[in-house]
């Protein structure tokens, strides 16, 4: 009975498992299955000086006029889309590896931000955000009284 090797009846589901698993990757990271055809996120810098909140966005092939920015609650959020190009008869692609379609990215802001005094400039391919912080406001010192 010790030479002989038990049958595992869960071989096949675990195989199942790991090609589950391996789509949800995927489609996390963009890197193939159906996630590839969804859209894609473009990568955000954020960084904060004395004065101001800095938000770069690498967003090239997106026409800057499509672009929708906006800020609720100290979050910033960016949308637009990557519009395709026509496909071209009588080409055979050998790999697409360019992204095209909708993209919405939020972030949470570190600081504050006065949101009318916003600036957004987009060039080669870079949005760049600059948001003024508010002034921090003091405590203030409520005096008891005593009855």
């Amino acid at each position: 009975m010790a030479s002989e090797m038990m049958k595992w009846p869960y071989l096949p589901m675990m195989d199942t498992f790991k090609n589950e698993m391996n789509k949800l990757f995927d489609t996390f990271s963009g890197t193939g299955g159906e996630a590839s055809f969804r859209g894609w996120i473009p990568p955000l810098d954020v960084s904060e000086t004395k004065e101001n909140v800095i938000v770069k966005a690498e967003i090239p092939g997106v026409d800057p006029q499509e672009i929708n920015i906006s800020i609720k609650d100290d979050i910033l959020t960016i949308k637009g889309e990557k519009k395709g190009e026509k496909e071209e008869k009588g080409k055979n692609y050998h790999f697409i590896e360019r992204r095209y379609g909708s993209f919405a990215r939020s972030v949470s802001l570190p600081a504050s931000v006065k949101y009318e005094q916003t600036k957004a400039e987009y060039k080669n391919g870079i949005l760049v955000i600059t948001l003024p912080k508010q002034e921090k406001e003091e405590a203030k010192k409520i005096q008891v009284t005593v009855s």
